[in-house]
């Protein structure tokens, strides 16, 4: 048995999301696809972070056990061969050490959420950005964005489904910038709550036309309704895992 070291990149936009279950096609499931018609056996592909529906990767990192002794080329090769017009692809392969975990030895996440700010809906970018039509004070969200950084109980920004133990979470990062009519917010942290980063960003935006949200009251509170509302998922992508 070999480990493998997977980066993957998908579209989410028709996909339940990372984890595998019966809704529908998700990530794992089309990964696990693919190694079965390759090796013949169904396992287990271990993810660094378990996005959600509709929620893109530009690099997330996986492994999988994959019985005998096949260079990491041919392993990328056959599962791309596999996932031809899928929206999953593998970008890189490479053998690792029986004992790494994608999921616990990672050392820092990092996303982005992209929002395209201007009066014409997408055309070219659908699915892939957040619309919001309405101008947006960037450094009013700028503004916001810095009291976020650091430890805090995130309470008021987590999913009321999430099965977190703990709300505390260390935000390392959270930088803003324009591009044009694209804004980009760009997270990093070692681990994030469920629905978190939309949750935030949702709430940024808010203050980007000007409602009156205290980030001070908001982690007070921890209460999910005294922050904005969830940003849709569509402008959420995974952009790397740190070891």
């Amino acid at each position: 048995m070999t480990r493998y070291k997977l980066t993957l990149e998908y579209d989410g936009t028709d996909l339940i999301g990372w984890q595998e279950n019966r809704q529908g096609p998700s990530v794992q499931s089309i990964v696990k696809d693919a190694i079965e018609k390759f090796c013949g056996a169904r396992v287990d592909v271990v993810g660094a972070g378990r996005t959600d529906a509709g929620v893109h990767a530009i690099a997330m990192t996986a492994h999988v056990d994959i019985a005998g002794e096949h260079s990491a080329e041919t392993v990328m090769r056959a599962l791309n061969f596999y996932l031809v017009n899928m929206p999953v692809s593998v970008l890189a392969c490479e053998i690792v050490p029986d004992d790494f975990n994608a999921r616990f030895d990672c050392a820092a996440r990092h996303y982005k959420y992209v929002v395209l700010n201007r009066g014409a809906s997408p055309v070219l970018q659908k699915n892939r950005v957040y619309w919001v039509a309405r101008p947006l004070d960037v450094e009013a969200m700028r503004t916001a964005a810095k009291k976020l950084i650091g430890n805090h109980d995130f309470t008021s920004f987590r999913a009321t489904q999430c099965q977190a133990k703990s709300p505390i979470k260390t935000l390392d990062r959270l930088e803003i910038t324009q591009n044009g009519d694209e804004i980009i917010f760009e997270f990093s942290a070692r681990s994030f709550l469920h629905h978190m980063v939309r949750n935030i960003v949702g709430t940024l935006i808010e203050i980007g036309h000007g409602k009156p949200y205290d980030i001070d009251k908001i982690f007070a509170d921890k209460n999910r309704a005294s922050a904005g509302p969830t940003a849709p998922a569509c402008g959420l992508y995974f952009i790397r895992a740190d070891y």
